[in-house]
C-alpha cells in the first residue's frame, strides 16, 4: 500500500505529458538549431519532468519538487515557444 500514491501520481503525470484531453497522443513540433523536430509528448513537460526528478532525488521534498516543476515548465515553455 505504500506505493499507491506514487503510482497514482505517476499515472496522472504521464497522461498529461503524452495524451491530450481527448486521449489522443500528443505530437509536438519544435525547432532546434534551425531544424524542425517532432516529439511524442509535450517537450517542455518532458524536459521539466526530467529536471524535477533530479531535484526531487537530491532534496527529498515534495513542496520543492512541485514548485520547481511549475517554474521549469513555465521557463522552458517560454524558451521553446
Amino acid at each position: 500500500m505504500k506505493y499507491v500514491p506514487v503510482s497514482l501520481f505517476t499515472a496522472l503525470v504521464v497522461k498529461d505529458i503524452f495524451l491530450d484531453s481527448k486521449y489522443m497522443p500528443v505530437i509536438d513540433h519544435f525547432e532546434t538549431f534551425g531544424r524542425e523536430m517532432m516529439a511524442y509528448g509535450h517537450v517542455s513537460h518532458i524536459l521539466a519532468g526530467l529536471l524535477v526528478m533530479v531535484i526531487a532525488y537530491f532534496t527529498r521534498s515534495m513542496v520543492v519538487s512541485v514548485l520547481a516543476g511549475l517554474l521549469l515548465v513555465w521557463l522552458i515553455s517560454m524558451v521553446i515557444a
